[in-house]
């Protein structure tokens, strides 16, 4: 880990605390959305959540339990790449006895007989 990341990681993880932990306390207050109602209006469609009353509520969150697993995607390591070969390689050798698949008969089988 670099020596910048090691300064910013422990800041960088108080704020994501402070931020999500006031969201969670935020959510604590509001009724659970069990439903949306869809209304047409002349701008375009809007989307109401509604409580098991049926009274409008705000929109269901996002849990904060999953937002540390974002600095996975901001401080990603790239894997070692492999070393290309020293010179070029043969190719395999292509006989009857290599192949993986059997080969195609000669006389393919015949259908039925026709009856008449």
């Amino acid at each position: 880990m670099t020596r910048s990341a090691r300064r910013f990681l422990p800041f960088a993880l108080s704020l994501l605390l402070v931020l999500t932990a006031q969201g969670v306390a935020a959510s604590r207050g509001l009724s659970a959305a069990v439903g949306q109602m869809v209304l047409c209006t002349g701008t375009g469609p809007v989307v109401v959540y509604m409580d098991s009353e049926g009274q409008p509520t705000k929109a269901p969150h996002f849990c904060p339990d999953y937002a540390i697993n974002l600095l996975g995607a901001a401080l990603t390591d790239q894997p070692p790449h492999p070393s290309a070969p020293a010179r070029v390689q043969p190719l395999p050798p292509r006989r009857a006895a290599d192949l993986v698949a059997a080969p195609v008969p000669q006389q393919p089988a015949r259908s039925p007989p026709m009856s008449v």
